[in-house]
């Protein structure tokens, strides 16, 4: 019997850590795409960080509150929201341990954020403030899986692979994004303001992380989200 590739989700927590959660689009979207969904703990030692890794066939890293700033050596900005620390130590060690052990990761908004820290990036800790032109509207008004603005697709890209567009319709619900992206990485999806929208490995590994929600589109049949996380769990079968 073939086993469906198992994938990690990360969670969210509280502040007061009495709980994990994880939206329900989250799960769906990758049983819908043949995978094994797990919602992972925030584990704190490497050993178990390294068992944990070593059992999965892939990584999901999904949305939730900000990012330490301190990790990437920067103050705490006045818009900077609420933090889980733990959250962001645990993510990056696993990020890490997933890339050292050549295995599939998919991040979406935060997700995307601290995949790029943990190579060695940085981030806005406020596009609003801190961007210097004007922006496009990033927290939408409008129902979750609502398209809302484009983003620029690099055409010889895993991206691009996986959508087949240049042109893609996202939706956007975040207030922070990744500012530089170091070398052996790009930004492969760049919104018509300037705002990396997708980041992603220049090798042959499954690295890629967008700063929208194709678990939402992919929730309600919508390609756009569907293709990304059917890419994914094809790059977990084959890993």
């Amino acid at each position: 019997m073939n086993m469906k590739p198992l994938i990690g989700i990360s969670a969210s927590m509280e502040v007061e850590k009495t709980y994990y959660m994880t939206a329900t689009d989250n799960v769906e979207a990758i049983l819908a795409a043949g995978g094994m969904p797990v919602v992972l703990p925030m584990l704190e030692e490497d050993k178990a960080i390294d068992e944990l890794a070593r059992r999965l066939d892939g990584l999901y890293l999904t949305g939730g509150y900000d990012i330490d700033p301190t990790i990437f050596g920067e103050e705490p900005h006045p818009k900077l929201g609420t933090i889980i620390p733990i959250r962001d130590s645990f993510e990056m060690k696993m990020v890490l341990k997933m890339r050292e052990l050549q295995k599939p990761i998919l991040g979406v908004c935060r997700g995307c954020q601290i995949m790029n820290i943990a190579i060695g990036g940085d981030m806005y800790q406020d596009i609003y403030s801190q961007h210097d032109k004007q922006l496009l509207q990033h927290s939408q008004n409008a129902p979750k899986e609502h398209c809302s603005h484009f983003v620029n697709v690099e055409k010889d890209s895993l991206l691009y692979k996986l959508v087949g567009k240049t042109k893609l319709p996202v939706n956007s619900r975040h207030h922070q994004a990744n500012r530089f992206v170091p070398e052996n990485f790009r930004a492969s999806g760049i919104a018509n303001d300037g705002i990396v929208e997708a980041i992603e490995s220049k090798d042959e590994s499954f690295f890629l992380g967008v700063q929208w929600h194709p678990e939402n589109l992919a929730a309600k049949g919508i390609e756009e989200g569907t293709n990304i996380f059917n890419g994914f769990i094809e790059a977990c079968k084959r890993d």
